[in-house]
């Protein structure tokens, strides 16, 4: 094969690889809509339910009630029935809790149809990372694996618009009797659509040599990696196979010890360090700050366009300068944002843009480091056989500190202030900086077999 053929070929190999992973990051689209849709409605629901703050932090945090749920059951459920299948399932399930959001009679009925869309979440944010790292080429796959972020910013930023156009189409009276209920039942077009398209992406080809069907696999190895790599490839994942058993007792030997530190780690300390938070409650946080309705709208749509750039930016970066780098510069500079931001609300000089500007660093260092990297990470840390119930574990950790973080939030900021709770998330993201740089290994450019090797020889 001369070299032109051979570029030719890698070019076919990665529109393939790059278009079928753009695929499965819809299910970050998903996460991202659910995400910034209750921003937008929570206020309306909030006085047409009569809502106390607790009553708002269940409004927001039952939807992770599913995502838990769902995450815990989609390492089983993916291993057993194959990525594919149970993504099309998760699908279905957002749709429906979409149509059960935006029809509720009351607000039981509405918990119920966040909780029923919560599990679709939970099981895309699981395996569409997952899915993603196990189809991607060693190279490229912290920029393949990190498309389902920036999916995820996607549907935020877009949905920050729908949500304005929605509350700007009538009077308050609307809003509050009929705007939220437009506003979630919007997700059914990004739902459908990742329904429809799931059905023309193939199968993982770990999976499938997992379930002994190399035969079917080798046909996608060799779209992805081309004649020369496919067949080694089948044969270092065979063998990866070989080495484990695939119990959850493995994940707590000496071996994989490290994998499941870093992994749930990395999980709960991007929850913890507050973004959900600032994504769930930002026209709220605004409205803090002395600004109007409107006006808060207007600056969350610019927070969504933030994380939205500097997801792209994180992208670029993220198989250049690597996986490590990244997650400490970025929680380095969340650190000072956040000190800066407490210190604001805590001397009371809050009315100009200085809030602001440091929200809107805050969310550009945390798009740029743990937003995609700890997706990244969680995705292909763990071995062959183990991944998808490892990555479940650490994906229902995240989800579980997810719920904390957004239940507690709306009683912490009117209890103990918002000074003392952005200092508390500052104090979490030193945490961060201090975990990653101890613990932490680099990944980058590594095969998945090549990573479960390496940190097989750093036991901890």
């Amino acid at each position: 094969m001369s070299i032109k053929e051979h570029n030719e070929g890698q070019q076919v190999s990665m529109r393939f690889v790059t278009l079928v992973s753009m695929v499965a990051a819809l299910g970050g689209l998903l996460f991202g809509f659910d995400t910034a849709v209750v921003s937008g409605a929570i206020g309306f629901m909030k006085d047409h339910f009569s809502l106390n703050e607790v009553e708002v932090g269940w409004a927001v945090s039952s939807l992770i009630i599913g995502c838990i749920a769902g995450a815990a059951s989609s390492g089983v459920l993916g291993d057993r029935f194959g990525r594919k299948k149970v993504l099309i399932t998760a699908a279905i399930l957002f749709i429906i809790g979409s149509i059960g959001s935006a029809i509720p009679t009351t607000f039981s009925a509405y918990i119920i149809a966040r909780i029923i869309g919560g599990i679709g979440i939970g099981i895309t944010s699981t395996l569409c990372p997952l899915y993603n790292a196990e189809i991607a080429p060693a190279k490229y796959r912290g920029r393949l694996v990190a498309l389902n972020q920036f999916a995820t910013v996607t549907g935020i930023f877009l949905t920050y618009f729908i949500n304005l156009g929605i509350a700007g189409y009538g009077n308050d009276a609307w809003d509050i009797a009929m705007g939220w209920r437009y506003m979630f039942g919007f997700g059914v077009l990004p739902g459908l659509l990742f329904l429809v398209l799931l059905f023309f992406v193939p199968e993982s080809p770990r999976w499938l040599i997992k379930q002994g069907k190399a035969a079917e696999s080798l046909p996608i190895l060799l779209k992805i990696h081309g004649e020369e790599l496919a067949k080694q490839e089948v044969m270092d994942i065979k063998k990866s196979f070989a080495q484990e058993s695939g119990s959850i007792r493995q994940l707590f030997g000496p071996t994989l010890r490290i994998a499941l530190i870093v992994g749930v780690g990395l999980a709960i300390l991007q929850q913890v360090t507050g973004i959900n938070a600032v994504m769930y409650y930002a026209p709220e946080i605004f409205k803090e700050t002395g600004a109007g309705t409107n006006a808060a709208l207007i600056q969350t749509i610019l927070v969504g366009f933030i994380n939205f750039v500097f997801t792209i930016l994180a992208i670029w970066l993220i198989d250049k300068v690597g996986r490590k780098v990244l997650l400490m510069v970025g929680s380095a500079s969340m650190a000072v944002s956040l000190a800066v931001i407490g210190a604001a609300f805590y001397t009371g000089h809050t009315s100009g843009v200085l809030v602001l500007i440091f929200i809107l660093v805050y969310v550009a260092s945390f798009a740029i480091s743990l937003g995609p990297v700890v997706w990244v990470i969680m995705s292909e840390i763990f071995p062959n056989r183990i991944r998808g119930k490892a990555t479940a574990i650490a994906s229902m950790a995240l989800w579980a500190a997810d719920y904390i973080v957004s239940q507690t939030f709306p009683p912490m900021l009117a209890s103990a202030g918002p000074a003392v709770t952005f200092w508390i998330f500052g104090v979490m993201s030193v945490i961060t900086f201090f975990f990653t740089w101890r613990i932490v290994p680099e990944t980058k450019g590594k095969s998945l077999e090549e990573i479960e090797s390496l940190l097989a020889s750093s036991k901890g």
